[in-house]
């Protein structure tokens, strides 16, 4: 069941005493991810949505991103690659007031588990999806990903990626999600504030958070430096709505500025029944 009430905001301090196991620590995340940004974000939005945590399950498939629920002091999966979404499936089915919560990568996500993830979305299962977005296979070997960017290099790209990527946020919105957002880890307050509206949304909320992958993505494309990465994302995104503005009024020199910049922002809200709550007045019409 999805809470909304007031509590006492723990300091940064304490977050890591209320939520995380000491036994998981020190983290396995390499120097300069992003995925402790993730993490910390979502811990964040959890504490300021006042999320019952005994009511709450993490799930996640095979990947760095989805190392996620292992660190959080509370019940989760830990499934097979690509079926996060089909046990998010079945636990939301069978338990709705739980608050359903799943971290996947965008190859976990968009690649082996696409199919899946399209029917989760049409269906608009009420779940909290974070999908963590670093252009490729982090773990399993650094192979080109449905997200990798043209003329990008991985173990299988050798020459540069010659595969038109994937959208993970424009096929969310077009496959039915009611909330989603794209946000890159540099940034704290947008990312805690869309997970918190994800966690309210009574649908599918799918936020898309861009992080740098050092080790796998960053040596093989000429980011010698932590610091350079992270440069790079910062220089190429931009908000939704100055983008927008750009292609509608900007100069020609602006607007052909903007193909090598990602948007960020919420992109699509709405209210829409979820697929718990047609089964529900399902089964009261049919007795």
């Amino acid at each position: 069941m999805k809470t909304q009430k007031t509590v006492n905001i723990v300091s940064g301090k304490n977050i890591q005493k209320k939520y995380l196991r000491d036994e998981m620590m020190p983290h396995i995340f390499c120097n300069g991810c992003g995925l402790g940004n993730v993490l910390d974000y979502t811990l964040w939005a959890i504490e300021k949505e006042g999320l019952d945590m005994e009511k709450t399950v993490f799930l996640s498939g095979i990947g760095c991103s989805s190392r996620i629920p292992g660190y959080i002091h509370a019940d989760a999966f830990h499934t097979t690659h690509g079926r996060a979404l089909a046990f998010a499936t079945g636990v939301k089915m069978a338990n709705p007031d739980l608050n359903v919560i799943v971290f996947t990568g965008d190859g976990d996500c968009m690649g082996i588990g696409g199919n899946h993830f399209i029917h989760a979305v049409r269906r608009n299962l009420d779940i909290t999806v974070i999908a963590v977005n670093n252009y490729i296979y982090g773990m399993t070997g650094g192979q080109v990903a449905p997200t990798t960017p043209e003329g990008h290099f991985a173990t299988t790209s050798p020459y540069g990626n010659i595969e038109p990527p994937f959208n993970m946020s424009d096929m969310a919105k077009a496959a039915g999600a009611t909330y989603v957002a794209r946000w890159p880890v540099f940034k704290p307050h947008q990312p805690i504030n869309s997970i918190r509206e994800g966690l309210q949304n009574r649908g599918f909320s799918f936020i898309e958070m861009l992080s740098p992958c050092t080790t796998a993505y960053g040596r093989r494309n000429k980011f010698r430096k932590i610091e350079d990465l992270w440069a790079h994302y910062e220089e190429n995104t931009i908000l939704a709505e100055d983008y927008d503005q750009i292609e509608k009024f900007g100069t020609p020199e602006e607007r052909e500025a903007l193909k090598d910049k990602i948007k960020i922002g919420v992109f699509h809200r709405e209210t829409r029944k979820s697929l718990e709550q047609r089964y529900q007045e399902l089964l009261e019409e049919l007795k």
